[in-house]
């Protein structure tokens, strides 16, 4: 006995109903998981900033309003949006040479125990060096102007890199450093065909780390070698600011930079799931 074609087609659109349902169901799931709770707490905050100031009765140049700062935004969008961008190019240039350098040296660390132990509490010493201090220094050397602040912002993020990568490199699993080694494996085939894929996590972490350190990095540049005539970045807007008691505006820069953080994150981010997510636990959980 056949069934009638009116039934086939109910039960086909009963089954694509239920898919549907189910995949609505998990995009909810997914979406209440991670991003509700967001959501909610930056709605109480904004309500809550906006609600402080009024019922304290604090005056714009003391505590802008969400609304202040917006309008200060859109009536400055002039300065501020070219201000952003020459931020973004600075920081993405330090950024790129402490990825560079620190991962090159980093490798060269690993290759010698000799040139590790010689050269890497150096590396320790730059750190700790507060950046305040040494920007007059890298000023006098490099000028006033972008390239002092590309530098100053490659000395920010330079550290993180070097210091996970070489985690990386000499965290190698011993089992497969011998099998390596039975094979009668170069110094330099152990570098590049098992060493350097083991420290790729490693290495993500601190380029994750180090990406939203050269925005820091930029901006503290600014302050101090930072060129007005339209051509500085948020660094030099802030101070501009600061000086003429703009509050509003003043909170427009700071959470344009923030943005700018959250932003090359979540670039690194991808980048870094996209590199891993074939094998690594860490980047396949995340897609989970």
């Amino acid at each position: 006995m056949s069934i009638p074609t009116s039934e086939i087609n109910s039960r086909q659109k009963l089954l694509i109903d239920s898919k549907a349902k189910k995949q609505e169901s998990k995009i909810w799931q997914k979406f209440r998981q991670f991003y509700l709770g967001p959501i909610i707490a930056f709605v109480v905050f904004l309500a809550l900033w906006q609600s402080v100031p009024v019922l304290l009765g604090l005056e714009h140049y003391i505590l802008p309003k969400p609304t202040d700062v917006v309008a200060a935004a859109i009536e400055d969008w002039s300065l501020l949006w070219p201000a952003v961008q020459i931020t973004v190019v600075e920081s993405v240039l330090g950024f790129f040479v402490s990825a560079v350098v620190g991962i090159g040296v980093s490798i060269l660390l690993a290759s010698s125990k000799v040139l590790e132990r010689s050269i890497y509490p150096y590396a320790i010493v730059l750190q700790t060096i507060p950046v305040v201090a040494v920007a007059p220094i890298v000023v006098i050397w490099f000028g006033a102007g972008y390239n002092s602040i590309v530098v100053i912002s490659f000395l920010i993020g330079f550290f993180p890199v070097i210091s996970n990568t070489l985690m990386g490199l000499n965290s190698v699993d011993k089992n497969k450093d011998e099998l390596f080694t039975l094979y009668n494996a170069t110094k330099w085939q152990k570098m590049w065909k098992l060493r350097i894929p083991s420290a790729l996590p490693y290495m993500m972490t601190g380029l994750k780390i180090s990406c939203t350190l050269s925005i820091v990095g930029a901006i503290v540049g600014e302050y101090i070698a930072g060129i007005g005539g339209g051509k500085g970045g948020l660094g030099y807007s802030i101070t501009v600011a600061a000086m003429q008691v703009k509050t509003s505006y003043l909170f427009a820069c700071g959470i344009a930079a923030a943005i700018l953080g959250i932003a090359f994150y979540l670039l690194v981010s991808m980048f870094s799931n996209y590199m891993l997510n074939s094998w690594h636990d860490s980047a396949i959980k995340a897609d989970k």
